[in-house]
């Protein structure tokens, strides 16, 4: 069965393939990314296939898109916090953030995986925010 650690490492390595990325989540698992409610989505995916169907979605925006600087900085069996970052483009502007996660597991699958991120960054390089 698979730790905390061992699932957080797959998944930071299985949204290059989304159709694996869905088969480490539970069947009542949950990605939550509340930085989207932010810019007008729901932060909340729950299911393996809407995960896949969520990453691949985005893999469309961003083909380029993977996690890079991994860094593990509390681990337990069953929980693990980490932060990694992406560096890449999203069509024609470069894309950088460094984000932070923190993933609960239940029998060798994500229970929960909440991400989070500086979004000041992201919604100026949006036009959201003007300096």
């Amino acid at each position: 069965m698979k730790t905390a650690r061992q699932l957080l490492e797959a998944y930071l390595i299985a949204i290059q393939t989304t159709d694996e990325v869905g088969k480490l989540f539970a069947e009542d698992g949950a990605l939550e990314l509340p930085y989207l409610k932010s810019l007008g989505q729901s932060g909340r995916t729950e299911g393996p296939e809407n995960i896949s169907k969520m990453w691949a979605g985005l893999k469309k925006a961003a083909p380029g898109f993977e996690f890079i600087d991994i860094k593990i900085l509390i681990e337990t069996p069953d929980q693990v916090f980490g932060e990694y970052s992406a560096d890449t483009m999203w069509g024609d502007t470069r894309y950088q953030q460094t984000y932070m996660g923190r993933l609960v597991a239940e029998n060798g699958k994500i229970k929960l995986l909440r991400e989070g991120m500086n979004l000041y960054p992201v919604m100026k390089q949006m036009g959201l925010i003007k300096s």
